[in-house]
């Protein structure tokens, strides 16, 4: 891991930009160390630089927390194939037509998810290594699908926080029923983009004994600031 960039921000928090092979990546660390680790992915294709994001991994860190980015193959400034970028517009244009996107759906983001966790393990790893870390692990992120899958082959990970849900590839809604770490599910009651039953089947099938369902009244990215406090003390509840 080669850190590249480095600036302190505000509650001493550090915000680094790294390399690791081929992969570009993000991590902010607080003031105190070593501190709990949380993995905050992004909505597929998104760079790791999306605002919402860096909001919240800023926030996060100023809690007591180390937070950390990647952008996964076929996201952010990645290298995308020509088939992924046609699924992209289909799929696009699909959704903007009401026409079924499921089949378009699982031929993308299932290979997608596939590519993404092994470079998020190498990151991992490489994270735990780092003085200023010192577990355990927590996973925090809109690209469900990524985190269901990472929840099942990653023992490290002892806690999820996951967003929407509405559209996650069949074989991580079957992979849902063996996860079973504390989970956070948050869901926006108008979200156009994920279908809402959806959302609330993926909920029920989880295998966690400990999993909490926050619902808000809103679109895709109006979920209300507060749940990221909430957010933060259910990472305190599980890896402090």
């Amino acid at each position: 891991m080669q850190f590249t960039s480095e600036q302190r921000l505000g509650d001493g928090v550090l915000e680094r930009e790294f390399t690791l092979g081929e992969i570009p990546g993000t991590l902010w660390t607080p003031g105190a160390a070593p501190a709990p680790l949380v993995l905050m992915a992004h909505n597929n294709g998104l760079p790791k630089a999306e605002p919402r994001l860096v909001a919240r991994a800023r926030y996060t860190a100023a809690r007591g927390y180390a937070v950390a980015t990647i952008d996964a193959a076929g996201c952010g400034d990645r290298p995308r194939s020509a088939t992924d970028e046609q699924a992209r517009a289909d799929l696009r244009r699909a959704m903007q037509a009401g026409e079924p996107v499921d089949e378009i759906f699982e031929s993308f983001i299932g290979p997608l998810v596939e590519n993404a966790v092994p470079e998020w393990q190498t990151t991992l790893d490489a994270l735990l290594e780092l003085p200023e870390i010192g577990g355990p692990v927590g996973y925090s992120g809109g690209w469900t699908a990524l985190g269901i899958r990472l929840a099942v082959v990653e023992p490290r990970i002892a806690a999820a926080g996951f967003f929407a849900g509405g559209y996650v590839p069949r074989a991580q809604r079957e992979e849902a029923r063996q996860v079973t770490i504390p989970l956070l599910f948050l869901l926006q009651w108008d979200d156009e983009g994920n279908p809402r039953q959806r959302a609330l089947d993926l909920f029920d099938a989880f295998g966690s004994k400990k999993k909490t369902l926050h619902a808000n009244l809103g679109g895709h990215t109006g979920t209300p600031w507060f749940e990221l406090e909430d957010g933060c003390r259910f990472l305190d509840r599980h890896l402090k």
